[in-house]
């Protein structure tokens, strides 16, 4: 067996050398700037929306893994990051936060080498890895719904690796980018102290270089032209984004779906390691595409304001199906959302009239009598603020509600009411989900939804005003 894995280290470093010889005559190549402002301006459109998810990921990405700054740094790639308390108003790493379960965070860079992912027996609790590629493509998962119970080991492979499964991996997950947002999720039990069971479980979950693993050496290390980017809201602002995305295309070899689409990109000047320079570019046609990032920029914030229902926004690459509009409205609406076999994410910012919802007034959501979300494993609901899409600050530090949540009080004829409001319902407290001052949304959780959520039978209650 020792003989199979140098080997497969062997291999994976020759892959690594003509990967970066690919890379670096990639960024070499030259390619010719339109001088249309017309195309300029529908490339830059198209470019912006197929980038935004992949800005949005790096910049989570970055946070964790590269800014020793941030508070909950991981200490660098393919380090784990274990939260061991739920989110908070405080926490604004990602948009829309699940508030349901403690978050295990890693960021692997796969460019070296595979990474095994080695996670414990965990019975009578749900949890879930998602594996998420720089597209935010939920292309894997390890857990309750996929794997069972049982504990295991994976290996988490790059595009470039090829190499026989070793016979103490259960399984080889292969990613299509060589960047991957692993996040994992440990259900909290509404019961006192239940966190610290959360925490052992937490410490089952390992991450190992392959090298470390299979105790050989490690590979070369492969650099890219272009060093990691820091993050910079401000670039997706403007023709600046171009920069950025030809930085993280370094780390996304070409899917052949998209070579068309690669070369209509690179009209405007985005080609994995290429340097934006705004010299390049006549002003006519720079002004063009700062149009189309601001035109697309307005048509998704105007997608994520009628949202409704996010139930079809993640999933495989072959799910979304080309649509990158709808991948970018995932991105704007819950970063790193669920396939929905794993969890249906049902939210709205309006009312049973259809108006905007704000914390000047007071609502219910009422679920009938046996019309609860019909889930295998639990469901809740989240209040977020708006426009940042956080969790609200509130007196009790109540950020969500749900099947678990500790006192829910049903109707004496079995319906469920949930009141969302600024301020406490008197003598209904038991059931408040606090809302801010102003606008806000909600997102309905489904962990294990059943048929009748996937097939649509089952709808969600609207919210009502009370007036």
């Amino acid at each position: 067996m020792k003989k199979i894995f140098i080997t497969v280290i062997v291999f994976c470093v020759m892959l690594s050398c003509k990967k970066q010889e690919k890379i670096n005559s990639e960024s070499t190549k030259e390619i010719t700037i339109t001088k249309s402002a017309d195309s300029a301006r529908a490339i830059a459109k198209e470019a912006w929306i197929y980038a935004f998810p992949m800005a949005m990921n790096y910049r989570t990405m970055h946070l964790y893994a590269l800014d020793k700054t941030y508070p909950d740094y991981a200490g660098g790639f393919n380090k784990f990051k274990h939260y061991d308390k739920i989110f908070t108003a405080a926490d604004t790493a990602v948009v829309t936060p699940n508030n349901d379960t403690p978050y295990s965070w890693a960021i692997l860079d796969l460019t070296d080498e595979p990474i095994v992912l080695e996670v414990p027996e965990v019975k009578n609790r749900y949890y879930s890895f998602q594996f998420i590629d720089l597209y935010t493509f939920n292309f894997a998962y390890v857990g309750s719904r996929a794997t069972g119970d049982k504990a295991g080991k994976y290996l988490i492979a790059g595009p470039a690796w090829k190499g026989d499964k070793p016979d103490n991996i259960d399984k080889v997950i292969q990613s299509e980018t060589n960047l991957v947002t692993l996040l994992g999720r440990t259900e909290l039990k509404m019961t006192a102290g239940d966190i610290e069971n959360v925490k052992k479980i937490q410490a089952g979950y390992k991450l190992t270089p392959f090298h470390e693993f299979t105790k050989t050496t490690a590979p070369d290390h492969a650099d890219y032209s272009l060093s990691f980017p820091s993050f910079k809201q401000s670039d997706l602002g403007s023709a600046s984004f171009i920069g950025l995305t030809s930085n993280l295309l370094q780390y996304a070899p070409v899917n052949t779906a998209e070579t068309e689409l690669r070369s209509k990109f690179a009209k405007i000047g985005i080609a994995p390691g290429k340097k934006f320079d705004p010299k390049n570019y006549s002003p006519e046609v720079l002004k063009a595409i700062n149009q189309g990032v601001l035109q697309a920029e307005k048509e998704l914030k105007e997608g994520t304001d009628k949202l409704e229902n996010a139930t079809d926004l993640f999933g495989t690459r072959e799910m979304i199906n080309g649509d990158y509009n709808k991948r970018a409205l995932g991105a704007a609406a819950g970063l790193f959302g669920n396939t929905k076999e794993e969890a249906v994410y049902i939210g709205t910012r309006s009312d049973k009239d259809n108006n905007f919802m704000s914390g000047k007034n007071k609502y219910i959501i009422r679920f009938p009598k046996g019309q609860t979300p019909p889930d295998k494993y639990f469901w809740s609901i989240t209040l977020y603020e708006l426009p940042s899409r956080y969790l609200v600050n509130n007196a009790i530090n109540r950020y969500s509600i749900g099947d678990r949540t500790t006192g829910l009080k049903y109707e004496p004829n079995g319906d469920l009411i949930i009141y969302i409001q600024h301020e406490a319902p008197k003598g209904k407290e038991s059931n408040w989900l606090p809302a801010p001052e102003g606008a806000f949304y909600y997102l309905i959780r489904i962990y294990g939804p059943q048929e009748s959520i996937l097939n649509g039978t089952w709808k969600a209650p609207q919210p009502e005003l009370v007036k």
